[in-house]
């Protein structure tokens, strides 16, 4: 019996490792890895990204190439890995993001999420988990400027939500069950709004449990204040990597004129026009357009360009977009992790990162459901082979605009006289 025990031990300390694809600057693998997983091998083609996973992880093995050009057999063969227990990454999001051409599969990035599943057939891990935009949940798989012509029998394929459809079915067929969790990172303790979807799928018929909001800009809800920006960049923060993607001097010009937590509403009407030219004649809330950044909210989502006009990313305090080191913290890095490459490579990595939180509880999610698999004390699920699960995913935190009247970032979406009251931190 000791000698059983001593085995039974040695499994529990033993990590369960992972293959890590798309892993560019790591940001998802940080997080499993904080949950008590470790990767195994990293695939990534983008040189910038691959230098700062060698920079940080250099004894990490590395595929540095297009998951198109490698196999299943390869990734075994360079991770050491016998048996596969989890893959995880997160394929390009751009093809399928809102504020893209959103091409789909017509895009060529679009179609990666496909030979992220063919990796997955081919390792057969007892889990996957893959991460991607909101805006997948809306994609259809032929999009709305190809659909011209369509015969009826392929109607459905130009409905929205058609390709995620599609692609849960297609795991189905390869025999995983997938749980796609549609989630907000600021639920769960980031300092970031940042909606998206979250796919686990396993091949023993299981479902998968992610946990409830752990935080929430609401009363009623009696949980914790939402982590705010200030919680991150304020007070003594030292910031790591100070380099920054500025806005032009005609950018500067107009968000001078903002105040911190403001936004081109702030402006006056003559100088909005003059500003946002055709934009200003959009429908839509354009609440990013000459946005200054306020310490008393969470961040919104961290982009791939900070210093577009559409995109603003301007610090609360100073007159310049915000640093490497400053969206880094607002992703949760650890301080000592290095980015390599020019300032917009940089950039490119952190805004395309998985928040590190995110990956964590992710990542606990996954072992508590490995390690009901190991148990195997549960009989697998027949139907349905998949679900859509909404976590609070639409959350509100500024007013911008409301009945005529202009705010800034100090006042919330919910009225001050409500029981409502959001329960926000002063700023640091």
């Amino acid at each position: 019996m000791a000698k059983k025990s001593k085995i039974v031990d040695e499994g529990l300390n033993k990590k369960t490792r992972f293959v890590s694809l798309f892993s560019g600057a790591m940001g998802l693998d940080l997080g499993l890895e904080k949950a008590g997983l470790e990767a195994a091998l990293c695939l990534e083609n983008d040189p910038a990204a691959v230098a700062t996973i060698k920079k940080n992880k250099p004894s990490l093995p590395i595929i540095s190439e297009s998951i198109v050009h490698v196999d299943g057999a390869e990734i075994k063969k360079a991770s050491a890995l016998k048996e596969v227990e989890l893959v995880a990454g997160g394929p390009p999001c751009q093809a399928f993001s809102v504020f893209g051409s959103r091409l789909g599969l017509q895009d060529s990035r679009g179609q990666l999420i496909f030979e992220y599943l063919r990796v997955v057939d081919e390792l057969r891990p007892k889990v996957f988990l893959m991460e991607n935009v909101r805006g997948l949940l809306s994609m259809s798989v032929v999009p709305k400027k190809h659909q011209k012509g369509l015969p009826e029998s392929k109607r459905h394929l130009a409905e929205p939500g058609s390709l995620l459809k599609e692609l849960l079915k297609e795991f189905g067929k390869i025999g995983y069950r997938v749980d796609c969790f549609v989630v907000n990172a600021v639920n769960y303790g980031a300092p970031q709004i940042r909606e998206r979807i979250i796919l686990i799928g396993n091949r023993y018929g299981l479902l998968a449990d992610f946990p409830s909001p752990q935080y929430s800009n609401r009363k009623e809800d009696g949980l914790p204040p939402f982590k705010t920006l200030g919680d991150v960049i304020g007070g003594d923060f030292v910031d790591p990597d100070s380099e920054v993607m500025n806005f032009s001097p005609r950018k500067l010009k107009y968000l001078s004129m903002i105040p911190e937590g403001g936004n081109w509403r702030s402006l006056a009407i003559h100088i909005q026009k003059e500003s946002m030219g055709k934009s200003w004649y959009l429908k839509g809330g354009r609440s990013a357009y000459w946005r200054k950044l306020s310490l008393s909210f969470p961040s919104p989502t961290v982009v791939t360009m900070p210093n577009h006009a559409g995109t603003s990313m301007c610090h609360p305090k100073e007159l310049r977009a915000i640093s490497v080191g400053e969206a880094m913290a607002i992703q949760e890095f650890p301080l000592d992790w290095k980015l390599c490459g020019s300032v917009t490579e940089k950039f490119r990595q952190v805004g395309n990162a998985v928040p590190v939180r995110l990956g964590t509880v992710a990542g606990e999610t996954i072992l508590r459901l490995l390690k009901r698999i190991d148990r195997m004390e549960e009989e697998p699920l027949q139907a349905p082979q998949y679900r859509i699960i909404h976590l609070r995913p639409h959350v509100r935190t500024r007013q911008f605009w409301k009945d005529g009247q202009v705010y800034t970032g100090d006042t919330s979406y919910y009225d001050e006289d409500d029981d409502q009251l959001p329960l926000f931190k002063e700023a640091c």
